[in-house]
This record gives C-alpha cells, structure tokens and sequence, in this order.
C-alpha cells in the first residue's frame, strides 16, 4: 500500500502541510518538528510522488546513469553518447556503478524518489521490469538501454540479440564447425538469454544437436571468461569454436588458449560481441558483432531529455537497432571436411 504525506503527518504529530514544508523547504520549520517528520518519513518508507510535485522548480539537471559495470568497456561508448547529448542540453550526468548487484541498482534508483536526479538512464538493468514500471506510473523520468520495457512513458533502446546470435553461429557452421562453446553472461541478463536463445534457435536451424556441456558462465568479464574456458578444458570436451556472449569473455578465451597452446583460429575459432576497441589490436584480431554503442546512449538520452523537459516524446519511443557481424581473422579459417 502506497505511504501518503498524511500516514506521515500521523505518524510525527504534525499537519500534513508541515509535512509539505519539510519535504519543499518551502518556510522554516523548528529543527525539533523537522527531526519528527524525517523519522516519521523514514519509518514509514515514504517518497513523494513526483507526478504531484512541481518537476520544473525541483529540477536538479543532473542525470544518473546506472552502469552495472564500469569496468566493462562496453558500456563507456554508451555513456559519451548520453553525455554528449547530456551537455549540449545542459544537463549533467552522474555515473552509478551497481557491480552486478540488484540491491545496489535499487538504492541509485532511489536517487530518483529524493530528487537528487531528474531522471535516469539505466544500461541493461537487473532491476525487474514491475518495478521500473511502477516508478513511471508515479512519475519518476526513466529510460532503459538493453531492453525493451513494456511503458509508454519509458523510452528504450535495445538490439536484436537473438537475430545477431543467429549470425554469428551461421558463420561459424559456414566455416564448418558444429561443435560450438557459448559463453554466457550472468543469469539473470537480458543479453545473457537472448543471446542463448539465438545460438540454440541457430543450432536447431542447422539440425546440430543441443550439447548442454558446451554452455558455460563466464559473467560478462575477461576473468571469468578465462576460467569459463578452463574448465572446458579440463572436461577435454570437443569442440571447435566458441561464441562469447561479449568481447570481454572473449579475452578471457585468448588468455585461456594460450596457457594450454591452442592456436587460433587453426585450432579455435572465436567469436565476441560488442566490437570494442581492443578486437581490432589483439592478434589475431577478433572477430565481434558491431553494437553502434554511441548512437544508443545519444538517442536514448535525447529521448529521455525530451520527456523529462516537454512531458511528451518528439517522435517514436522504442528504438530497436541492427548490429553487423564483424569478421576478422579468429574466426576466418577455413577448416577442411
């Protein structure tokens, strides 16, 4: 049940329009009420409804970003494009890394319930989608980079990960393998799914039987791409290839491969998703699906702008966007029948 500024005004033995005065800063309060009410607003867990409030006095022109890992290069072209787009319309932007953890997601969230922020952008979110949701109904401005959030008042932009899991296995069988590793990101990942799904879809496609030994968690980062393909290693399982659900697993594979002397992609086709920087220099160069990372955080922040400064979209709200398989030379090789 929803908290009302009146459960609060009960609660510290006070007005509801005292409460009101706490809450804007609107005329002096004695510090003792002020103490009262802010117990009284933390015990009952109360947040103003931002639809009820004045958005445009409260206004802090700051945007948090919400990075579930800022040590993911992925997300740094995603971030310019939002602040680029953030700072030629005035606003600033704050970076929150969760570290993967929903309990911290959930705490920046509430940066929005305290109008520390304006409004947030939120790269793939843990965060279940009821609650997201139900932030927009009372209000809050929020949009959603890496899936698409079922809200008429949440702009979103995402890519087509099952079509581009698809590709890359397409390729891979072009090239003649069957016998192909997926390294998945963290359980509970939109992409970690999808790109699952794509990769199975692709396999039934091409009549390859499902080999469940093949899928393993590398957690969407080099080390634990690493020790994803240790472990493979140490099964002595067969196989020939292998796709990373992101290019910082796939490092983590070319660590791998060169402890226990595979040569890629003589013996080891791999294959990566985002096109960072570094699958262009690592040698032999990578081949990975080309997310246009910048474009997405600048359409999304503008998008999220514009609800935030007109309390309507300029145009559409939902952006799906293609991504190009990039073939360079991990997965090139020819393997003779």
């Amino acid at each position: 049940m929803d908290v009302k500024i009146v459960d609060v005004a009960m609660i510290a033995g006070v007005s509801p329009a005292t409460v009101s005065r706490v809450l804007n800063h609107t005329s002096k309060v004695s510090a003792r009420t002020r103490d009262k009410v802010m117990r009284a607003i933390e015990e009952l867990g109360y947040h103003p409804n931002a639809a009820a409030k004045n958005l445009r006095s409260q206004r802090t022109m700051t945007i948090g970003v919400i990075v579930p890992d800022i040590n993911n290069s992925y997300f740094a072209e995603i971030i310019k494009g939002i602040e680029n787009i953030a700072y030629a319309q005035h606003y600033k932007i704050i970076i929150c890394d969760t570290q993967n953890q929903k309990e911290r997601e959930a705490e920046y969230l509430n940066l929005l319930l305290d109008r520390t922020i304006d409004g947030a952008i939120i790269l793939t979110p843990l965060v279940e989608d009821q609650e997201l949701i139900e932030l927009a109904d009372k209000g809050y401005r929020l949009g959603v980079v890496g899936k698409y959030v079922k809200h008429d008042q949440v702009p979103c932009i995402y890519t087509d990960n099952v079509k581009f899991s698809q590709e890359v296995v397409q390729h891979l069988v072009d090239q003649g393998h069957r016998d192909i590793v997926f390294l998945s990101g963290y359980a509970d990942a939109v992409d970690s799914y999808e790109r699952l799904e794509g990769y199975l879809k692709a396999l039934r496609s091409h009549h390859i039987p499902f080999r469940p030994e093949l899928v393993e968690n590398g957690n969407f980062n080099e080390q634990g791409g690493y020790e994803a393909m240790k472990r493979l290693f140490e099964k002595r399982l067969s196989f020939t290839a292998v796709y990373a659900a992101n290019d910082e697993m796939a490092l983590g594979v070319y660590q791998a491969c060169a402890e226990y002397g595979m040569r890629i992609p003589d013996q080891l086709a791999v294959v990566g998703v985002d096109n960072n920087r570094i699958s262009r220099y690592i040698q032999p160069t990578l081949s990975s699906v080309d997310q246009p990372k910048y474009t997405m955080g600048a359409i999304l922040a503008e998008k999220l702008i514009d609800m935030m400064n007109h309390n309507e979209f300029a145009h559409q709200r939902v952006f799906r966007i293609d991504s190009t398989l990039l073939i360079r030379e991990s997965s090139a090789y020819q393997r003779k029948s």
